[in-house]
């Protein structure tokens, strides 16, 4: 965050202050009162469940210069129309002050594990800025942006969307130099209502390039390679036939992907330490952004070699005393990325392969389809056991036959598990957010 007085701040975002306005914001932003910063702001937010407004007498004894509210609380703060507006106004200024590359990446699955290991390939080039966990929407975006100051060398932003405009409003607040297009696929296609539709959203981050910019695109997903065509910045693609070549792709005996990347007259052998198959795109596509701004690919190869997993709930490895081994991917699924975990799964070394899958949310008439096909995916790849938790997950345990059990909750899912588990195993814990599916993982764990 760059040096400004609360009434600066103020003055962005068209507010008012009440109490002392000259109190310095030398940090960022938070929306959780318990991590407000010294020096930083708290911004209250009025939730469905939560009220942040209740908590900003906690902001303000942690040390926060002021509380950005739509109504007054306690002193200092700066009231506004819409606190979620003055967030992407104030973020728009401070960018603006600053002059780091802006990278934003985007795709339908795999943004968070790209944009981690984008950020630990350009931190020794660089001060690297990127989201903590999955900042990716309104308020991710401008919160990420005034985590920003004069060092910063690199700004890689995440970017999520929930309809056709919403990349474009984000592109506004941190326009990129780089934009990254990772995948067009089935998540969130309830609300999109079709794939098409999805890469027409996608595709407004490479809209908002200038020409001196750069588009990375995967060449090995037509509607993504199509979006070529919708920028006059320079192209770089990656992927079995892209500019960056992604080839002979193979796991080791702990699931994590060894692989080759060529450009040009340039090959590497690449390692990511990170479980499944699919992190071989991840890193191809957060090589070629490196690429793209003047790394060499030898130099990339043995960063990613150091890449581990850094956001929770994302094929991250836990090890019980007793050596049963939890995979936790429950922070988000869709078809796509299922597929990806449960092959990841199937290639492990393991006494029994066990998956725990929850409900996809969120995808409209394919919903019962995409269930039913994740339960035969699971018999065909001969996941030892596969237990659906809940309702909404009953089409897997129909899909994948007699190897199947459906529970109704997590508590029941435990339960069952407990009974049967032996610590030569390995069990994947994954379903969409909404299903809190990560509460098997604690339970397994003894968190």
């Amino acid at each position: 965050m760059i040096v400004m007085s609360v009434a600066d701040v103020a003055e962005v975002v068209g507010g008012q202050v009440h109490g002392d306005g000259s109190t310095p914001v030398i940090a960022p932003a938070t929306l959780d009162s318990r991590d407000a910063q010294p020096g930083g702001l708290f911004a209250a937010l009025a939730g469905e469940h939560v009220d942040g407004h209740d908590f900003a007498a906690q902001a303000l004894a942690a040390g926060a210069a002021a509380v950005i509210s739509s109504r007054p609380v306690d002193e200092p703060c700066i009231v506004v129309d819409d606190v979620t507006v003055a967030l992407a106004q104030l973020a728009t200024h401070v960018l603006g002050q600053l002059d780091p590359v802006v990278i934003a990446v985007t795709g339908s699955q795999g943004k968070t594990s790209v944009k981690d290991l984008l950020a630990q390939v350009l931190e020794p080039s660089g001060t690297t800025i990127a989201p903590v966990g999955s900042f990716n929407n309104d308020l991710g975006v401008p919160l990420t942006v005034l985590r920003a100051d004069q060092e910063t060398d690199y700004l890689v932003i995440e970017m999520g969307a929930r309809g056709v405009g919403h990349i474009a409003s984000l592109c506004r607040i941190a326009p990129p130099d780089i934009a990254v297009v990772l995948n067009v696929g089935q998540a969130h296609v309830g609300e999109f209502g079709s794939p098409d539709v999805t890469a027409r959203a996608k595709g407004e981050v490479v809209e908002a390039l200038s020409a001196e910019g750069t588009a990375v695109l995967n060449a090995d997903d037509p509607r993504v390679a199509a979006m070529a065509s919708r920028t006059s910045a320079r192209v770089l693609t990656f992927g079995a036939t892209g500019d960056v070549v992604l080839g002979d792709v193979r796991l080791d005996d702990a699931g994590e992907p060894h692989f080759t990347l060529a450009h040009s007259d340039t090959s590497v052998e690449v390692h990511v330490p990170q479980i499944g198959g699919h992190h071989a795109a991840n890193a191809a596509a957060a090589a070629t952004t490196a690429l793209a701004l003047g790394l060499d690919l030898p130099a990339v190869a043995e960063r990613l070699d150091h890449a581990g997993a850094r956001s929770p709930m994302r094929m991250s490895r836990h090890v019980r005393d007793d050596g049963l081994v939890v995979i936790d991917d429950a922070y988000n699924a869709n078809p796509e990325s299922m597929a990806a975990a449960l092959h990841a799964l199937a290639d492990m070394r393991a006494g029994r392969r066990v998956a725990v899958l929850g409900e996809m949310l969120e995808l409209g008439d394919v919903s019962d389809e995409s269930h039913l096909e994740l339960g035969r995916l699971a018999a065909r790849l001969d996941i030892d056991l596969v237990v659906a938790v809940g309702a909404g997950a009953a089409g897997i345990a129909e899909g994948a036959g007699e190897r199947a059990t459906a529970v109704g909750d997590v508590d029941e899912a435990v339960r069952s598990l407990s009974a049967w588990l032996s610590p030569t195993d390995v069990v994947l814990v994954k379903a969409s957010r909404g299903i809190r599916l990560e509460r098997v993982t604690e339970a397994l764990l003894g968190h």
